[in-house]
């Protein structure tokens, strides 16, 4: 008999309702302590996987081969529950940057960007990755995370080889100056200074 058969999990409901349901069962901060689990490569337990991976999952713990899947879901998850996120959730997501698989890097990439953790240090080498997919990645999370002076290393995507990854920095430039320019004082105006009020 397999887990699909015994467990109450939904394999194929999408995801955001697998994780819904895992936050139901277990609270969102244990969610993010299992996520983490599976990120650095650690075995979770097979519901918690299941709950991440659905279907995909259920063929691995049937026997399929896992590669680097687990450690992907374990990343995807803190696009959907972070509760504060932990010191151990960052810093694995961080750790995730330099995976020896690019879908692992490319999740971490964009769990930086929703996130707004990381620093342009480590997110600037994933500019020159070898891999199309996780320079779009880390140029979308340069433009939440970094400051004025980071235009220029967006700038040299612009030329890049493939064409999403232009793209792809084209709306990252537009972002961050859309973001550096309103996060800027405005000189001469006592408001910008001035507490933010409840309501705002």
């Amino acid at each position: 008999m397999t887990i699909e058969e015994t467990s109450p999990i939904p394999l194929d409901e999408p995801l955001a309702a697998r994780i819904a349901h895992a936050v139901e069962r277990y609270g969102e901060a244990r969610v993010v302590v299992l996520a983490t689990g599976l990120l650095q490569g650690r075995n979770a337990g097979d519901d918690i996987l299941l709950y991440l991976g659905g279907r995909h999952a259920q063929g691995v713990l049937d026997g399929a081969p896992a590669l680097y899947w687990p450690e992907v879901w374990g990343a995807r998850a803190f696009m959907y529950v972070w509760g504060g996120g932990s010191d151990a959730a960052a810093s694995a997501v961080l750790a995730g940057l330099g995976n020896q698989a690019w879908r692992v890097r490319e999740m971490c990439a964009k769990v930086c960007a929703a996130r707004a953790i990381g620093g342009p240090e480590t997110l600037g080498v994933l500019l020159t990755d070898e891999v199309a997919r996780v320079r779009s990645a880390a140029a979308r999370a340069l433009a939440e995370i970094g400051r004025r002076e980071h235009m220029e290393q967006l700038g040299l995507l612009l030329k890049d080889r493939d064409k999403d990854v232009r793209r792809a920095a084209q709306q990252s430039l537009d972002r961050l100056r859309e973001r550096t320019r309103a996060e800027a004082p405005v000189v001469g105006n006592p408001a910008a200074s001035a507490p933010v009020g409840e309501g705002d």
